[in-house]
């Protein structure tokens, strides 16, 4: 596969959506060990709305498929996840402005837009223990495989392999940034909900759309 009609991915995005709300108790469960335990529920609370108001969302393009689900996001999911979820989505959309189709070099740029709304609003890096460790080594990969212009279903796989390895290692990580930081040294041993959820949510995509094209 070399390109992903404007479908395509819009029945990507709704594989992730069903992800989010599936685990929404794992992903609690997770946030407990160091957060307040309702990372699954904030999160399942917009994205719930963004599949209740799904056939009224825009899809004449990427861009603006992706602008109306920010727009769900930020105003519907709890805590911090409405900005630092809403903005990412918001980035890409705007990275995919005007587009109907996604090649590999898109896909990479487009990760790469989220990537950057999310720092926007979280001031964090690679290491620092937040849904980042997953989601800017699956952006690193995509961008790789784009240099070598693989096949996206290639590229997506070696990307997700890529996340699953940084959410492990959130496990040996001291968490700097939100409610887990306060627990320092104790937070060691423990993922990150959010970049586990990263990571999970990439793996169903996989599974649910990769392995059946």
């Amino acid at each position: 596969m070399t390109v992903l009609s404007k479908d395509e991915f819009i029945e990507i995005v709704g594989f992730a959506v069903d992800s989010i709300l599936e685990n929404e108790q794992y992903f609690c469960d997770l946030d407990s060990v160091a957060g307040d335990g309702d990372f699954g529920a904030s999160l399942a609370k917009g994205f719930s709305e963004v599949k209740s108001k799904w056939q009224d969302l825009e899809k004449s393009n990427v861009g603006t498929f992706l602008r109306d689900c920010s727009m769900i996001i930020m105003e519907k999911c709890g805590g911090a996840s409405g900005p630092i979820w809403g903005n990412a989505f918001l980035s890409a959309s705007r990275a995919s402005k005007g587009k109907e189709s996604l090649e590999i070099a898109d896909i990479a740029e487009l990760f790469q837009a989220m990537v950057d709304g999310v720092q926007k609003v979280g001031k964090a890096e690679l290491g620092d223990k937040t849904l980042l460790d997953a989601l800017i080594p699956f952006k690193e990969s995509l961008k790789e495989s784009a240099k070598l212009n693989e096949p996206i279903e290639e590229a997506f796989s070696k990307a997700v392999t890529r996340a699953e390895e940084g959410a492990e290692s959130t496990k040996t990580i001291v968490a700097t940034k939100g409610r887990a930081r306060y627990l320092g040294d104790r937070s060691i041993g423990a993922y990150d909900a959010g970049a586990r959820a990263v990571a999970v949510i990439f793996s169903d995509i996989q599974n649910r759309f990769f392995k059946k094209t």
